[in-house]
């Protein structure tokens, strides 16, 4: 989604020891040289996974959710919340990848409270300039973003993970989300910080606001470490948003690296569509994007 059209919907969304901020970038940027950004289909196979379709009982409702782990062993877990087309191929297919890398992850549908969805098979076909499309993704985003939504299925997300056999709860969580899932990020970090030990957001949106339930005024509660990466776009639009959540994680001493990655918002999602004529996804980016993230995993889950 473009930062432009990002904008216009978030209105309606609302243990790091002494690890500083120049450490966590050595780390995360010595994993990512270790790994070589490959297509798709030339990505070695890991090993075999699991995929089950689960429901999780909260305090407003009953939410539909995709879970993938490794079929042998216990594992650290993550939350994979999705960009404003929810649950979706996609989507599962970033957490089949990630349980392939060893991971217990939990892909939930974020607008259960209007539906089981899915709302979207593919983002590939959206047209961003159609007023339906605005007049679609309005309630749905709406209805994580209202008050406390998303710290309350954070907290019922991490303890279904945690009654799972394949999950290793001597582990941190760990918990990642692209677009508008950027801010239920922090939100999950915030709400859960004994349990999330990392957190990463991909061309989040509205991670900086002046509404006082702003994400980033969250930082305090949170003991993850976080990589947060930031579209050129985004950047354009709100160049003092970064230096905002660096002085944020640095008063609260929480280790972070916030980054400015590809032009394009959303260029982390394989099917995002071409806007103005051009592909939103970057392969080679969000490879890379890819690689920071396992970093930060293999560092910050224990």
């Amino acid at each position: 989604m473009s930062a432009k059209h990002e904008h216009e919907l978030e209105l309606d969304v609302a243990d790091t020891g002494d690890l500083r901020r120049r450490d966590f970038v050595a780390l995360s940027v010595a994993g990512a040289a270790a790994a070589t950004a490959l297509p798709a289909a030339a990505i070695p196979a890991g090993p075999a996974v699991v995929e089950k379709n689960v429901t999780i009982h909260t305090p407003d409702g009953t939410c539909n959710a995709a879970y993938f782990h490794p079929a042998d062993g216990r594992h650290p877990a993550v939350i994979l919340w999705p960009d404003a087309f929810g649950l979706r191929p996609s989507m599962r297919d970033m957490g089949r990848r990630l349980a392939a890398d060893g991971y217990a992850v939990l892909v939930p549908n974020p607008f259960y409270r209007v539906g089981p969805g899915p709302f979207y098979e593919t983002a590939a076909n959206v047209d961003f300039k159609d007023k339906a499309t605005f007049a679609k993704l309005g309630p749905l985003m709406g209805s994580i973003g209202a008050s406390g939504a998303a710290e309350k299925d954070a907290v019922e997300f991490v303890k279904f993970l945690d009654a799972q056999p394949e999950v290793d709860k001597g582990r941190k969580i760990g918990t990642q989300g692209y677009c508008m899932g950027g801010a239920l990020v922090f939100r999950t970090a915030a709400a859960v910080p004994e349990r999330v030990g990392a957190g990463a957001s991909f061309h989040g949106g509205g991670l900086v606001t002046d509404k006082p339930d702003s994400p980033y005024l969250l930082v305090p509660k949170i003991k993850a470490r976080m990589l947060v990466a930031i579209a050129g776009s985004d950047d354009a639009r709100q160049p003092d948003a970064k230096d905002k959540l660096r002085k944020a994680f640095d008063e609260a001493h929480v280790a972070a690296k916030v980054e400015v990655f590809a032009e394009a918002h959303g260029w982390c999602v394989p099917d995002m569509p071409h806007e103005d004529g051009k592909p939103i996804y970057n392969q080679a980016d969000a490879e890379r994007a890819w690689s920071e993230l396992l970093a930060l995993y293999r560092s910050a889950l224990g």
